[in-house]
């Protein structure tokens, strides 16, 4: 079958093709219509992501499809199920082999581009946000990189769960879309002192960051006492180093989250996440923002975009 991948560590992402497999005991085979690209596909490739596959390996931590087939011991969801599915990588291929448990039925009128788009970005957010920093209604949260595929997803749901929000990203466009996903507050990380801005606007109780690198340090600097930092990502390429003595004297929590961490030790968390959030896509409450929809032919592209960072929202490709 056609895929989008790695044959070799460090040779780049290219047109493969890959052996297509029947489901073993407690796998589904789907048959793959989007595939939504995140940061992590960049690391993957160069090798630099938490997991690493052994190659060859198509790209795509997240996709979604209908479900054609099931493996010895599976009851569900039946072929025909409409599904979005989070994995380790295969999500850029005509067809997938997933563990059941990582596959998620899909509202009918969910399109495939956006339940694509859905797991990664939302049920990061989310899990961050109400599960790591318990943030309270009329707390001040600051959202780095915030017309980015996580970004975006931080200001919408702080919004919804009543916080005042500064988004801070780089530009006039990218603040316009956290703008229109409900900022109270716009930084240009390209021209404002990050500081001082924040400080004048009464500081940060809840710090959301996938950025890293000087960002953070700013950041930091502007958060209350009391307040919680959330490291979600180095997008910089700058892992930042937390002096200790100020986390003491102002009573800073630093919480790291890992979202596809949780399936190893509490997988609970990310299942009873997504069905509240799948609720809220249901009845109105989120509105997944997708810059670009390219097709398999182009998904060099689609990875370029996001290493450029000339996209807001997500880039999804469709198979």
């Amino acid at each position: 079958m056609k895929a989008f991948g790695i044959r070799r560590i460090g040779a780049g992402a290219e047109r493969i093709d890959l052996p297509d497999r029947a489901p073993g005991p407690g796998e589904l085979r789907v048959k793959l219509a989007a595939c939504g690209l995140n940061f992590a596909d960049l690391l993957l490739a160069e090798g630099r992501y938490q997991e690493r596959p052994d190659p060859p390996f198509a790209l795509g931590l997240e996709a979604a499809g209908t479900v054609e087939s099931l493996g010895p011991g599976v009851i569900g969801p039946a072929p025909g199920t409409r599904v979005a599915v989070f994995t380790s990588g295969g999500g850029l291929a005509e067809y997938g082999t997933f563990a059941a448990e990582r596959c998620v039925t899909v509202p009918d009128a969910m399109p495939f581009e956006e339940a694509a788009a859905f797991q990664i970005a939302y049920g990061t957010s989310h899990v961050a946000l109400e599960t790591r920093a318990r943030l309270q209604p009329g707390e001040t949260l600051l959202v780095l990189g915030a017309a980015g595929g996580v970004g975006l997803t931080a200001v919408e749901i702080g919004k919804r769960m009543g916080a005042r929000v500064i988004a801070c990203a780089r530009g006039p466009d990218k603040l316009a879309a956290a703008a229109a996903a409900g900022a109270d507050h716009l930084v240009d990380s390209a021209t404002a002192d990050l500081k001082a801005e924040v400080r004048a606007l009464g500081g940060a109780d809840v710090v959301y960051d996938p950025v890293g690198g000087d960002l953070f340090e700013a950041a930091f600097r502007a958060t209350n006492a009391g307040g919680r930092i959330l490291p979600i990502g180095f997008a910089s390429g700058q892992v930042p180093q937390i002096p200790a003595n100020h986390l003491l004297v102002k009573n800073i929590s630093v919480l790291g989250l890992y979202w596809g961490g949780y399936l190893k030790f509490r997988p609970e968390v990310l299942t009873d996440s997504l069905k509240v959030l799948l609720g809220w896509y249901e009845a109105g409450g989120l509105r997944p923002h997708i810059s670009h929809v390219l097709p398999f032919g182009r998904a060099a592209e689609a990875l370029e975009l996001l290493r450029r960072r000339q996209s807001t929202g997500k880039v999804v490709v469709t198979l």
